[in-house]
């Protein structure tokens, strides 16, 4: 057993794709399910963007994630949580008239106990992200590390796969055969419940003990030496170069992206005489759940070579437009909409390639500001605005997008897109970084 837990390939996979399952159960399955049982658009945007709210704050408690209890035991405990959660919240599933269904604006209050099982669940979900990454590092030298990033980011791309695509298309063949929409995700809930629980039985032996050393270099530090270390990190950061251009360029440059991603899903689910496209649930999880991961993917892998050859600071104007021109797609999408699937997928493909692409430059440069004292942390907080550049823009889309309809609602996020460039325009970066150096 013990040679077992010492090989990485035993446990950095499933770890990672534990760590993704959650996150796109809260923040996208919850969307689909909910506009499926009959919930507005706005209520769906509010109540689900709110859910963002612990990715936003989590750098609050991370430290204290470090001194209370081993790594190890906050990713089991909380995986425990997230089980119990997902079991609790395939029952508390209203199961609402169809008649409540099809008039699209069922009482908010129908969801309260799922909603509250959810809000558990993201912060559970946060709390297991900080846990796992710490976990991955202490456990495994850097050259594992270096050598495991790579199988670590695969996996959660397939929990990616696995939650937006797989999960939805079961969901979706559920619908269509019991013609029961609530029983359906009840169904689909159970099913993630079961494996997320088998999940974690496979982890609470399968996962490595963590080394002497770490686990009293963690708990050497007291509650007040955390809060004067957070407190210095707080301060550095706020006193960085430019920092104010940083955290407008964190929070507006992903705007478009922000308003446009709640939208899409009940853009393609909405029927056609009510402005969408009138996919059926499985359809959706294969546009999303699998052409538009790989589209991502392609697109951030590209990216990433991109700004290896050319360097941050010269790659950054082709990832910004990248970000911005192909929200076009879904202009096209509501003017015509078209009912050639194949259609569908390709304005999808070149939407989420175009994001995918556009994000490396997003995430280098949240590297780049972190770099000096602090790094760490000071990335964590970036990653704080990350969250809050995507989850305050989304609470509202909804609302707008009920007001304004769908072809509106798509030119003012192309309106948005005027944030994108005019916060890139003031970023100030080093010329070399980013860029592989030439060997002589």
């Amino acid at each position: 057993m013990r040679n077992f837990r010492d090989n990485p390939w035993a446990w950095v996979p499933t770890l990672y794709f534990a760590e993704g399952i959650p996150y796109f159960i809260v923040n996208t399955i919850s969307v689909i399910m909910f506009k499926k049982m009959g919930m507005s658009n706005g209520d769906v945007a509010m109540y689900t963007g709110i859910l963002y709210l612990p990715w936003v704050i989590k750098p609050l408690w991370s430290p204290f994630v470090d001194i209370i209890r081993t790594k190890r035991w906050w990713v089991v405990s909380m995986q425990i949580l997230m089980s119990a959660v997902f079991v609790l919240a395939a029952l508390s599933l209203p199961h609402p008239s169809q008649a409540v269904i099809d008039s699209g604006h069922a009482p908010v209050s129908l969801f309260t106990v799922t909603l509250c099982l959810f809000w558990i669940a993201a912060f559970a979900s946060a709390t297991h992200d900080i846990a796992a990454d710490g976990f991955y590092m202490i456990s495994l030298d850097s050259n594992r590390q270096a050598l495991f990033v790579g199988i670590r980011s695969t996996f959660y791309r397939l929990a990616s796969i696995f939650g937006q695509g797989v999960l939805v298309v079961i969901a979706g063949l559920l619908e269509t055969r019991t013609g029961n929409i609530p029983q359906a995700w009840f169904v689909t809930m159970i099913v993630c419940a079961i494996l997320f629980t088998g999940l974690t039985l496979y982890h609470s032996f399968a996962l490595p003990e963590e080394k002497t050393a770490a686990r009293e270099n963690g708990h050497a530090r007291n509650f007040a030496d955390v809060l004067k270390e957070s407190g210095r990190t707080f301060t550095t950061f706020f006193r960085k170069k430019y920092v104010w251009v940083a955290i407008l360029f964190m929070l507006l440059y992903r705007l478009p992206e922000a308003f446009l991603i709640k939208m899409m899903n009940p853009f393609l689910l909405d029927p056609v005489e009510s402005g969408g496209l009138g996919l059926s649930t499985g359809n959706v999880g294969i546009v999303y759940g699998t052409v538009g991961v790989a589209a991502l993917t392609v697109g951030g892998i590209i990216g990433g070579i991109a700004a290896s050859c050319l360097g941050l600071k010269e790659s950054l104007w082709p990832m910004a437009l990248s970000m911005t021109l192909p929200c076009l797609t879904f202009v096209y999408l509501g003017m015509a909409q078209p009912d050639n699937f194949l259609v569908i997928n390709l304005c999808v493909f070149i939407e989420q390639f175009g994001y995918g692409f556009g994000f490396t430059a997003y995430m280098l440069y949240m590297i780049y500001f972190s770099e000096g004292e602090f790094k760490t942390s000071h990335y964590s907080l970036c990653t704080a605005f990350m969250a809050m550049s995507m989850m305050i823009p989304g609470m509202f889309a909804g609302y707008l997008q009920e007001w304004l309809g769908y072809v509106d609602f798509f030119w003012m996020v192309m309106l948005c897109c005027s944030a994108t460039v005019a916060v890139t325009a003031f970023l100030k970066i080093d010329p070399g970084y980013g860029k592989k150096k030439r060997q002589i």
